[in-house]
């Protein structure tokens, strides 16, 4: 089976960049989308043979999660069950048969790293706890944007970027915390250790280009599924988005 993932910076305005043509010659059997800033009465597309799965931001136009699944799922879960983490709309959980699928979009510390406590003393510790208890049940596959580049392999320019958001310590320590403490697996450093693999360039001219980017977006999965990953790619070649989507393929069905 083939799970995919994207940051898709607006759903109707990927709708206008070719998104069903991407959806259609990709053929997911599970599609996670970030950034969808749009509730479901919002978007009229053409996705015949998924299941749909929506968990919006109750600010409108802002932030939001979908999947798109072709199987249907055991049990679905929005958000973590905090309200303050969840009325921005950044997860929504799959219970599949072997394992438990969450897709994410980890909050942004934004410029001067304005939000970077929030992040780290509220969002990270529920984010950690909540994937641990499922992991309890069965194996966990997280998803999506998580506004970090682990490490200085995961940047362009990682020398001047220590003290900007996506890649301070303090986020690059609390994703190396989150993978020990749940025993997870980066799928895509499982296959490719080059660097000059990234999933999100600015909209700067000339910046995608030169491929000036960084690795924000990621399949992680539970050890003990390590054996049904068979691959695990980064798709720089789809455009639609600021972001690239990454995929994994894993050796049994939904």
């Amino acid at each position: 089976m083939k799970l995919v993932s994207w940051n898709v910076n607006g759903i109707r305005a990927a709708l206008k960049k070719g998104f069903e043509e991407f959806l259609s010659e990709m053929q997911p059997d599970v599609l996670c989308l970030q950034e969808v800033k749009a509730t479901e009465d919002q978007v009229a597309w053409n996705v015949d043979g998924y299941h749909v799965y929506w968990n919006s931001a109750v600010k409108k136009g802002y932030s939001g999660v979908a999947i798109l699944s072709k199987t249907e799922p055991l049990n679905v879960i929005y958000g973590m069950g905090e309200e303050e983490l969840d009325n921005e709309g950044r997860m929504l959980t799959l219970e599949y048969e072997n394992f438990y699928l969450t897709n994410v979009y980890t909050p942004n510390s934004k410029r001067d790293l304005l939000r970077l406590p929030w992040r780290m003393e509220a969002w990270s510790p529920a984010f950690q706890s909540f994937l641990v208890t499922l992991q309890k049940k069965k194996p966990v596959i997280f998803c999506g944007d998580l506004n970090v580049a682990h490490k200085e392999i995961d940047l362009a320019n990682p020398k001047t970027n220590k003290k900007n958001a996506g890649f301070t310590i303090e986020e690059r320590n609390d994703f190396s915390d989150l993978l020990s403490q749940g025993e997870f697996l980066d799928s895509f450093r499982e296959f490719n250790q080059e660097p000059e693999q990234y999933t999100w360039w600015s909209y700067r001219p000339g910046i995608r280009e030169r491929n000036i980017g960084w690795r924000l977006d990621y399949f992680c999965i539970s050890k003990e599924i390590r054996e049904n990953l068979l691959d695990a790619q980064i798709h720089p070649d789809i455009f639609g988005s600021d972001h690239c989507p990454v995929s994994i393929q894993l050796g049994f069905k939904t």
